[in-house]
């Protein structure tokens, strides 16, 4: 009985999406080929009928986080896209520090669990690393009060702030302490003149 059409694609879908979640969780080097096609249900052999390498497959599955068709969890339960200026730009920070994106580590952003894999990586990887980070600046650029300062600058400032308090966060293995970190992050954005972090919340409190 021949394959339907779309069988190869949901396939490689399959493969990226397993793919996604063991990085995540053990990153890149400590994941194997038969590791990731088992996590998929399937044999190691249809693993280069899709991909030529790990690192291609490595690339892709990065790039997964924002080519998505659904947000994750953690994003549809603090974000609503129908919001936009200073508000969106809150809501999407608040995702990002969230207790959910925490505990989250299978559905996480690949900048939180991958940074050291891709200092060792291949330019493919380093490319698809930047094009997240490009995604998440150009996100917050877009929402953020007018200023005399660029709102790239502003927006990349916010970036370090919620990716490095998660990285640390997920780094120190104290829960209290990991909380405190994303606590004074989302702080520290919120009183940040010019920004309008702050005024957004004010106006969801009302």
């Amino acid at each position: 009985m021949p394959y339907a059409a779309d069988h190869k694609q949901k396939t490689r879908t399959r493969i990226v999406q397993a793919a996604r979640h063991l990085f995540n969780v053990k990153g890149f080097a400590a994941v194997s080929i038969d590791e990731i096609m088992s996590e998929a249900g399937l044999t190691r052999g249809g693993f280069y009928k899709h991909f030529a390498t790990k690192e291609d497959l490595y690339h892709e599955a990065v790039l997964e986080f924002i080519c998505q068709e659904q947000p994750e969890a953690w994003q549809r339960r603090h974000v609503d896209p129908t919001q936009s200026g200073p508000a969106l730009a809150r809501m999407i920070l608040d995702a990002y520090l969230s207790d959910d994106h925490f505990a989250d580590r299978d559905a996480s952003c690949p900048m939180i669990a991958l940074p050291s894999d891709v200092q060792r990586g291949q330019p493919a990887v380093k490319d698809a690393f930047r094009q997240v980070m490009e995604m998440m600046t150009r996100a917050f650029a877009a929402n953020l009060e007018p200023s005399a300062r660029p709102a790239r600058q502003r927006a990349l400032a916010l970036v370090s702030m919620a990716v490095g308090a998660m990285v640390l966060a997920r780094s120190v293995g104290d829960e209290s302490l990991a909380r405190e970190l994303r606590d004074s992050a989302r702080n520290e954005a919120y009183a940040r003149p010019g920004w309008g972090l702050a005024e957004a919340v004010a106006n969801a409190a009302q």
